[in-house]
């Protein structure tokens, strides 16, 4: 069976970056029948935050992403010692007391010298005596997993065959000096204890995938199946990490993208596949498939959202927007029909306010000074209120006859006068929902 997982942090909003994870995890447990485990990365005492893990969830939820079981890494701590003592009983987990500085120097001198930057297993050559001596006067000092320094390789869902020499990368910190357990070990336990199958991630991935895969196989685990999806940019190619604070959910849920258009923009970027509005998540479901993703870096504009918004929105029908239309000052016997009018002319929900208050409280009228004894004219020919759905092609057929003007220059200064607008619904329709009209003859 299929499980895949989705592991955020809960130390700030949910992005579209970290959407695009959750989303892919989930669509592949879905599409197998599997299981889609939301896991709270949350051993960062200080930055983790409940209101952040409920945040999460409600993110989720109002996105129609649903989960099999949710796991903490806070409450799994005792797993996490176990590794680690089981790590040091075969050799592969070592102590080191370098400060940042001192560490900063030695990669300084390799660049110099025309060498890899990485961590130079000094640690592994102190004496018992001067361990103690570091212990003393420092505290405790990191925990590194001792690579094996061979070529680490994996086919990856995504980007293919990838080989990494393990030579290349320093030795991972898995245990702070502080015991705070890091993301690289804890990670490793929990994919392994909950069975994990697939994992997919960003491409930001793939070195910490590589040593993950050594520490999986010293700790007897079995090695998932690793796919790295390609980063979000900005519009033009820049790096989205700087527009973060204006993509997290709950600011486009503000704004009013729709969920169905969120997730179906981000399940087809970056593939080779047309994005298309889906019309349920089943439907997302049953047309993802990772293997028409590319690595290139994809790019990501907040304004493509507002089409697919719109166009999800045009096609609802009066039940699933009812519960908008109750907050708005629309008589109950004009609902549907006030619907029907507004819906093909609003980009998001927040719309649909403005044609609520024209109905309600007209508009204030657009006169062009060309039109202005013609409108006049015309406002003493409007019929009586209430208005029919009749009532506009009456009225413009008693102000063509009477004025003898016809076509465009009949009927637009006369939306105009009505609706303060160029353009919107049929006017017959809309017209029959107006309870105010502002012009005056």
């Amino acid at each position: 069976m299929t499980v895949t997982r989705f592991a955020p942090s809960p130390t700030g909003y949910l992005h579209v970056g970290n959407l695009r994870t959750a989303l892919f995890n989930f669509l592949i447990a879905r599409k197998s029948g599997g299981q889609f485990i939301l896991r709270l990365d949350d051993t960062d005492p200080e930055r983790s935050k409940p209101e952040y893990a409920d945040a999460i969830k409600q993110d989720l939820e109002w996105l129609g992403i649903e989960w099999d079981r949710v796991e903490t890494q806070s409450s799994r701590l005792d797993r996490y010692a176990d590794a680690a003592d089981k790590l040091r009983a075969i050799g592969r987990f070592y102590e080191a007391w370098e400060t940042p500085v001192e560490l900063d120097l030695k990669r300084k001198k390799q660049l110099n010298m025309g060498k890899p930057p990485v961590y130079d297993r000094a640690a592994l050559e102190l004496t018992d005596a001067e361990r103690d001596a570091f212990r003393a006067d420092r505290g405790n000092g990191v925990w590194r997993f001792k690579l094996d320094h061979a070529r680490i390789n994996w086919t990856d869902g995504i980007l293919g065959d990838i080989s990494i020499d393990a030579a290349s990368v320093s030795d991972p910190v898995l245990i702070r000096g502080d015991g705070q357990v890091l993301y690289t070990i804890a990670s490793v336990v929990d994919d392994t204890d909950m069975g994990i199958t697939h994992v997919v991630r960003g491409s930001d991935h793939v070195t910490n995938t590589a040593t993950q895969i050594q520490i999986i196989e010293a700790l007897g685990g079995t090695v998932p199946a690793f796919a790295h999806h390609s980063l979000l940019t900005g519009p033009q190619g820049e790096a989205l990490s700087k527009r973060l604070g204006t993509l997290a959910l709950r600011d486009l849920r503000d704004s009013g993208v729709e969920p169905l258009a969120l997730l179906s923009h981000l399940a087809r970027i970056g593939s080779s596949d047309p994005i298309e509005l889906r019309g349920s998540v089943d439907e997302l479901v049953e047309g993802f498939d990772l293997n028409r993703f590319g690595s290139a870096p994809t790019k990501f504009d907040v304004d493509d959202l507002y089409p697919l918004t719109a166009k999800h929105l045009h096609a609802q029908p009066f039940a699933a927007v009812k519960a908008d239309l109750d907050t708005l000052n629309i008589p109950t016997d004009k609902k549907e029909a006030f619907w029907n009018v507004a819906r093909e002319n609003i980009t998001t929900r927040h719309d649909i306010k403005q044609w609520a208050d024209l109905c309600a409280n007209g508009a204030d009228p657009v006169i062009d000074d060309e039109d202005k004894d013609f409108v006049a004219e015309a406002l003493t020919l409007l019929p009586e209120m209430p208005f029919t759905e009749t009532s506009w092609s009456d009225w413009t057929a008693a102000v063509k006859e009477k004025t003898g003007r016809k076509g465009r220059g009949l009927f637009m200064p006369l939306r105009k006068a009505l609706t303060g607008m160029q353009h919107g619904p049929d006017m017959g329709q809309l017209m029959a929902l107006l309870q105010v009209v502002r012009a005056k003859p």
